[in-house]
C-alpha cells in the first residue's frame, strides 16, 4: 500500500506524526510511505523505517519570493515529483487550506483529512474525499494516530504511541562522556528561562563533574550559549548543527533540560529523560509526548526555580 503523508511543519508537528507511521507499519504489511514536508524539516521523516521517499516543499520560502522565476521553477519541479506517483491514500494531517490546496489536492489518490470541526482551518475539509471528526481535546499525537487509523481502516492501537526513531541513532550516539543537554533557545520571549537559573544548574552539574552541552541555531542563541559557557569549565558550546547531528547529540545525552521548543519534542521522540519547563504554554495538548518526560509548570517561566529543575534532573543523571 502506497500512502502519502502531508505534514509540512512545524518541527514539533512533524515529530508528532511519527507514531502514526509506526501504527501503520504494524498494521499494514506492504506499507510504503512518502511524505511531503517543509525543506527545513526534511531530515526528520528519513529517520523512520516506514518512509520510502521524502518530498520537500518550500511554501514558507516561496511565498516570500513569488516574483522570482526560480520560485516557479521549483514549484513546477515539486508538482512533477508529487504527481509522478499514484497513491492508495493521501492523508493531510496538517489541516490547513494551504496544505490542502497546494499539496493534497495536487496529489494522485483518494484524499483523507479532518472534517470542518476538527481541522485547524475548517475550509481545508472541502478538498478531501473522506473526512473525520477527531476532537481537539486530546494530544496532537493521538489526533494524528486516529486520523491515520480511520483513513487506512485499521484498528486504533490502545498502546502509547511509539516514534520508532531512537534505534536509528543508537549506534551513532556517544557513550563515553556522561553529559547533559541544556536546550535554552526558543523563539518566543515568554518561553525563555532566566539565564541566572541556567547558570545555577550548570554550576551544580559542574560540582558533580557532569559535562553540559549547549546547542544554538542563530547568532543570538550562540551569544547566550557563550555567556553560559563562561560560568564553569564543564560547558561545551556545540558548533552549528543540522537536525540529524543535533538528534545524535541528544540521543547520547544522559538527560535533557529544555524550554518549550521543537528540540524538546525531539528529545521526547528519542525517549530521552527530559525536564521541560512550561510557563507560557499548556503542555496538555501539545506538550512533549514520550517516555520519561517530566513537566515543570508555572504561571510564568521566572516562577520555575533552578532548585525545582535540579530536584527532577539529578535523579535522572544518577540512575
Amino acid at each position: 500500500m502506497k500512502v502519502l503523508i502531508v505534514k509540512t511543519s512545524s518541527m514539533g508537528d512533524v515529530l508528532h506524526t511519527l507514531p502514526a507511521l509506526t501504527d501503520m507499519q504494524n498494521a499494514i504489511s506492504n506499507l510504503s510511505v512518502d511524505w511531503v514536508v517543509e525543506e527545513n524539516f526534511a531530515e526528520i521523516p528519513t529517520w523512520h523505517s516506514a518512509v520510502n521517499k521524502v518530498i520537500p516543499v518550500a511554501i514558507r520560502r516561496w511565498r516570500k519570493n513569488l516574483c522570482k522565476r526560480a520560485t516557479w521553477v521549483e514549484w513546477q519541479n515539486f508538482l512533477q515529483e508529487l504527481k509522478s506517483e499514484q497513491y492508495d491514500a493521501v492523508i493531510d494531517a496538517q489541516g490547513l487550506i494551504k496544505s490542502a490546496v497546494l499539496v493534497t489536492r495536487q496529489a494522485n489518490g483518494k484524499k483523507f483529512g479532518y472534517d470542518k470541526n476538527s481541522a485547524r482551518e475548517g475550509l481545508s475539509s472541502l478538498f478531501y474525499d473522506e473526512k473525520f471528526d477527531i476532537p481537539y481535546q486530546q494530544h496532537a499525537v493521538e489526533r494524528i494516530r486516529k486520523l491515520c487509523a480511520k483513513s487506512l481502516g485499521y484498528t486504533f492501537p490502545k498502546t502509547k504511541g511509539n516514534y520508532s526513531i531512537a534505534q536509528h541513532f543508537a549506534k551513532k550516539s556517544e557513550k563515553i562522556t556522561a553529559y547533559v543537554m541544556l536546550i535554552h533557545a526558543t523563539t518566543r520571549a515568554d518561553k525563555h528561562w532566566k539565564e541566572a537559573y541556567w547558570v545555577e544548574v550548570i554550576q551544580e552539574l559542574a560540582k558533580q563533574n557532569i559535562e553540559v552541552r549547549l546547542a544554538w541555531g542563530n547568532q543570538t542563541e550562540k551569544e547566550r550559549a557563550e555567556r553560559l559557557a563562561i560560568v564553569a569549565s564543564n560547558v561545551v558550546v556545540l558548533p552549528k548543527m543540522g537536525l540529524t547531528e543535533l538528534a545524535t547529540q541528544i540521543a547520547g545525552a544522559k538527560a535533557v533540560v529544555s524550554v518549550d521548543t521543537g528540540l524538546s519534542h525531539l528529545a521526547a521522540a528519542l525517549d530521552k529523560p527530559n525536564v521541560i519547563l512550561y510557563g507560557a504554554t499548556d503542555p496538555k495538548l501539545i506538550g512533549a509526548y514520550g517516555q520519561n518526560q517530566t513537566y515543570l509548570k508555572a504561571d510564568k517561566m521566572e516562577n520555575i526555580t533552578s532548585s525545582q529543575v535540579l530536584e527532577k534532573l539529578l535523579p535522572l543523571i544518577n540512575t
